[in-house]
């Protein structure tokens, strides 16, 4: 019976820390910003973080443009968005828009055709949130032939971003907010074998493509510098999404992990909350070149502030996804 009690009693106590820290961390970033009149893509928007990013910015009134792999299930995702804040749109006014649009960062040809059709309709670009990934997958290749994991995490979002920054450029003030992770820590980048060709560790490979997030991030502030376009990386922390869906848990683990998940892992709209920020705040105007993590300005290693590395990596960079001959 003691035994129960505590259980009990430590379990309350999980629950209501879990619920004051979940109240605390989503009441802040985008309180009390409009986005009325400001148009924002987002990558990966059907499900996790890129969802929770876009409910909360079309609450805010924008217009949101969804760029998923899976268009079906992207309208199922922007369907329920739409029914979760309709009550609440109808009594604030005019909201924002929600737009579905099929963007598949593993093939450089989708990445071509959805640029080609957000220049050829949108009039303006204010907020560009890369946001998409694939985390530790076996070795894969993406339709142009690259480690799945650079390929999509680095290369697609690389080229979606150039092409889209003529536009980005004519709507300055605009930002582009690229979501990496902590994880960069344990990642090198290996100029001669950025492809995995010679030796693939999924863990390694996945901390490298996101390093190559924040190098590419670093190397294209400086070089946006006076075009009023500002460029800052973040990581959301530890949250539960299926971003982990190749990791394999023993099944007589999952109890103990989904508890442990719940307690101390942050929900989608706690690990946004940064990207939101990014994306909205007054507090970042015209601040670039920056690393964040919950909503503040973080240090990085020296490895993530090279800049002779980050300018080769451009360079080699431009050259795989064609930009450069």
């Amino acid at each position: 019976a003691a035994a129960t009690a505590l259980a009990l009693g430590g379990g309350l106590l999980l629950a209501a820390w879990r619920w004051l820290r979940g109240a605390a961390q989503a009441a802040g970033a985008g309180a009390g910003a409009s986005m009325r009149g400001k148009t924002v893509i987002i990558t990966g928007a059907n499900s996790g973080l890129g969802r929770a990013a876009a409910a909360e910015l079309l609450r805010m009134r924008a217009r949101v443009i969804m760029g998923c792999r899976d268009r079906a299930r992207a309208e199922r995702a922007a369907r329920e968005i739409r029914a979760e804040l309709g009550e609440q749109g109808e009594a604030e006014g005019e909201g924002g828009e929600l737009v579905v649009r099929e963007l598949d960062l593993a093939s450089l040809r989708s990445v071509r055709a959805f640029c080609h059709r957000v220049l050829q309709e949108e009039p303006r670009l204010d907020v560009l949130i890369n946001n998409a990934g694939i985390f530790q997958c076996p070795y894969m290749k993406t339709e142009d032939g690259f480690e799945m994991q650079f390929g999509v995490n680095h290369l697609g979002h690389f080229l979606l971003t150039n092409l889209l920054l003529g536009l980005l450029k004519n709507s300055a003030p605009s930002r582009i907010v690229v979501v990496s992770s902590k994880l960069y820590k344990y990642g090198e980048i290996n100029f001669e074998d950025l492809n995995s060709e010679i030796s693939y560790n999924k863990s390694f490979c996945y901390s490298r493509s996101k390093l190559a997030n924040i190098l590419f991030a670093r190397e294209l502030a400086r070089r946006l510098e006076g075009t009023g376009v500002t460029v800052n990386s973040l990581h959301p922390g530890i949250v539960r999404t299926n971003l982990g869906r190749y990791v394999n848990i023993p099944l007589l683990a999952k109890p103990l992990f989904n508890l442990v998940s719940w307690a101390f892992f942050k929900t989608p709209l706690e690990g946004a909350q940064t990207s939101i920020y990014l994306a909205s705040s007054p507090d970042v105007e015209g601040v670039s070149g920056k690393y964040f993590g919950d909503c503040k300005e973080e240090e990085l290693l020296p490895k993530a502030m090279d800049d002779l590395v980050a300018r080769k990596l451009w360079d080699i960079s431009e050259v795989m996804v064609g930009l450069l001959k």
